[in-house]
């Protein structure tokens, strides 16, 4: 591990110098993927002037993170605990952001990815999983896959016109400032929904998985992050609606997806309403989701264990077209020029089981972000935020019994809330392309378990993110 760790960070040391070559500039702003979606903090100012339109848009990303957690103490485990001792762990991401005009008002964007390295515990043993960057892949050997290829259509519903930026799959020029737009193929969810100026990005802003999205939306997925379909948008000047329909993983984690949709999908719909006090722009959206798969039922699974000496298993408890509905609020605030502050509150109905994201049902995370304005760092950034993860009653009953998911599994729970603190401060090298980030979480009741553990959780990492 401490050789992939030196090699993978000399490939992006590598990168660094080579972005020396390039024409200065600041790092990207912390962001979705596809930057025209970004909410109304980033996409406020008006534009003084119309640029020249591009037909190629090329951009790469690479991000390490090395974390590491204190010894524990626990009185039992599980399958799926948070081991009491481990190494520190590696992860690593790259990605190469290919974009092509096709015609009016139509795109075309291709991401290879590589992805490689694991999580604490192979990403088990909490619900809000401290790296947003892991998959539960049990090879740790980078992998080469497709993440996106996706085609983007937009149809003018007026003649003004807005500026957009070379970025990462969004090509330079302009576009209506009222559209309609369709993207079909494969792309993240999490590229349309559920976006936050602040807390979204776990390869530029905060690392936990309850931060980088909303945790109690089991948003549809592959083992990586990605689904097939369609997402529907009506944007215009303040107001953006969105609804999908997208594919979801023939089993629990899995990484292939189910295109029987018939039988198994995702749909999704979401408003955002942007506005300004004093001239400082917010956001609030709602967002509401209903998912259709082959999920086992806590409830069915707790029962056909009764008077039996094994655990219950949800897997042996799954029936075709079972669903799971719940919803987001999702708000966001400029409070001066260089502090935001955001929240998010997510509920599903838990009485299936959890099928892409993580084991969460319902939570809450609160936080701000500065940039170093004030101490002559203008482009650095720090941010601070708080989590509770919660189970629904059917849930914790299965984990109570000893049942496992994908995520959990103790073989007993004393249920709490899980209690999440991070803090992390972005180095931000403009001329390098590039930011070092310090980063540290105190995890309660990790897996919802008051009694497993004496103490909480100390989770400490740095990562590298070169983009450009």
């Amino acid at each position: 591990m401490k050789l992939y760790f030196l090699r993978a960070l000399g490939v992006a040391l590598g990168t660094l110098l080579a972005g020396r070559a390039l024409a200065q500039g600041q790092v990207t702003p912390p962001a979705s993927v596809t930057p025209s979606q970004q909410p109304a903090a980033a996409s406020a100012q008006e534009p003084t002037h119309h640029t020249h339109d591009e037909n190629w848009s090329l951009h790469f990303q690479q991000t390490i993170i090395q974390q590491w957690h204190n010894d524990l103490s626990p009185r039992y485990t599980g399958d799926h605990s948070l081991q009491a001792r481990e190494n520190a762990k590696l992860s690593l991401t790259t990605t190469l952001f290919i974009g092509r005009r096709l015609w009016k008002g139509a795109a075309v964007y291709f991401n290879p990815e590589v992805a490689g390295g694991s999580g604490l515990s192979g990403a088990t043993g909490i619900g809000g999983a401290p790296n947003g960057e892991t998959f539960r892949i049990g090879d740790p050997s980078p992998q080469v896959y497709l993440a996106r290829l996706y085609l983007r259509q937009l149809w003018a519903l007026g003649p003004a016109e807005e500026d957009d930026a070379d970025d990462l799959n969004q090509l330079k020029g302009t576009r209506p400032a009222r559209y309609l737009a369709l993207n079909v193929g494969k792309f993240s969810i999490a590229d349309y929904f559920d976006q936050n100026s602040y807390s979204h990005d776990p390869r530029t802003q905060f690392f936990n998985w309850s931060l980088m999205s909303a945790g109690g939306w089991d948003y549809p997925a592959n083992v990586r992050g990605y689904t097939v379909g369609a997402v529907l948008e009506y944007v215009q000047p303040g107001l953006a609606l969105r609804a999908s329909a997208t594919s979801m993983p023939t089993d629990a984690n899995g990484p292939t997806l189910d295109f029987h949709y018939d039988k198994a999908q995702a749909l999704t719909a979401e408003i955002t309403k942007s506005y300004n006090i004093n001239n400082h722009p917010g956001a609030v959206r709602l967002l509401g989701f209903r998912n259709q798969a082959a999920m086992g039922s806590y409830n069915l699974a707790v029962r056909q264990a009764l008077g039996t000496a094994a655990a219950p298993d949800v897997t042996a408890a799954r029936a075709e077209r079972r669903t799971k509905y719940g919803f987001v609020v999702n708000a966001e605030q400029e409070v001066s020029p260089s502090v935001g502050v955001f929240g998010r509150f997510s509920y599903n109905d838990g009485h299936n089981e959890t099928w892409a994201f993580t084991e969460i049902d319902h939570s809450l995370s609160l936080g701000a972000t500065s940039t170093g304005a004030r101490w002559k760092r203008p482009t650095d950034r720090l941010g601070a935020a708080f989590v509770a993860n919660g189970l629904s009653q059917d849930h914790r009953a299965y984990l109570a019994a000893g049942g496992s998911g994908f995520i959990l599994g103790d073989g007993r729970l004393d249920y709490g809330l899980e209690y999440i603190g991070e803090i992390y401060y972005s180095i931000d090298f403009p001329r390098y392309h590039a930011a070092l980030s310090p980063d540290y979480q105190i995890i309660f009741n990790p897996g919802y378990n008051t009694s497993r553990l004496p103490g909480p959780v100390h989770v400490v990492a740095l990562r590298v993110h070169v983009e450009f």
